[in-house]
């Protein structure tokens, strides 16, 4: 079964230089996300953000909220390794991603569980295949992903919707097939762009949901939303961008 620790582990500090101070200290509450006066500025001069400071904490479930063009997508493509930062220090579970990449990269991203507005999914591949690919892509055995896949389903609540298409499926359950294909190899780590912004409110709060009972097993979850509306029902903390800066 998937079972999602009511705790997790903190990164390991053995030999690593690309560790952030924070991590060194076991006694500590863990540093899962840090930013240190972070800056963006694409090839064409548009600055996506501005002196940005960060910390997000084991277990943390905050929202980033800012209207259409405020970075609230541009930081989370650099706590991804989309993007990488112009000046600043970006660490996430505890490793340096200025200049990774390679395997490093896809390493890093195989502890983080992403979760986009539009879903995302295969059109020609089931609602499990979907789920099941992301392990088949990161060489996991085909008894283990029958193991993962039919908890992930139940999380969600869509074991009646196995072995149907995306075509088939209402926009919430498309994007709650994306949650659990993001969670399915249990990530310490959950970043969500606008997960509910093509979503009406009953399907909106559904997904809420579902990461709040992820965030009550331990994982850490930082959600990107311009619902000002849903961030006041889930009452997590908000952080605020604004021209690329956190106000």
């Amino acid at each position: 079964m998937l079972k999602l620790p009511t705790k997790i582990n903190p990164p390991s500090t053995d030999v690593n230089p690309n560790l952030h101070p924070d991590q060194a200290n076991p006694n500590q509450k863990s540093v899962i996300v840090k930013l240190e006066n972070v800056r963006k500025t694409y090839a064409n001069g548009a600055v996506g953000l501005r002196d940005v400071n960060i910390e997000l904490y084991q277990g943390d479930f905050k929202f980033i909220t800012g209207h259409s063009g405020s970075g609230k997508s541009t930081l989370l493509k650099l706590l991804y390794g989309a993007e990488q930062a112009t000046d600043g220090e970006v660490f996430v579970n505890g490793f340096n991603l200025k200049g990774l990449k390679g395997n490093k990269l896809a390493m890093l991203r195989r502890k983080i569980g992403i979760v986009f507005q539009d879903y995302k999914l295969v059109p020609k591949r089931t609602v499990s295949e979907n789920i099941a690919f992301v392990l088949m892509a990161q060489g996991y055995t085909y008894k283990e992903i029958q193991r993962r896949v039919q908890p992930a389903l139940k999380m969600v609540g869509l074991m009646h919707k196995s072995h149907c298409f995306p075509e088939e499926l209402s926009g919430g359950e498309q994007q709650r097939t994306s949650i659990a294909r993001a969670i399915v190899n249990t990530p310490p780590l959950v970043l969500a762009d606008e997960p509910t912004g093509n979503l009406d409110p009953d399907n909106a709060w559904q997904v809420i949901k579902i990461l709040k009972k992820l965030n009550s097993f331990g994982v850490t979850v930082l959600l990107t939303t311009h619902d000002e509306q849903l961030v006041r029902a889930a009452n997590h903390p908000v952080l605020h961008l604004q021209n690329g800066y956190i106000v």
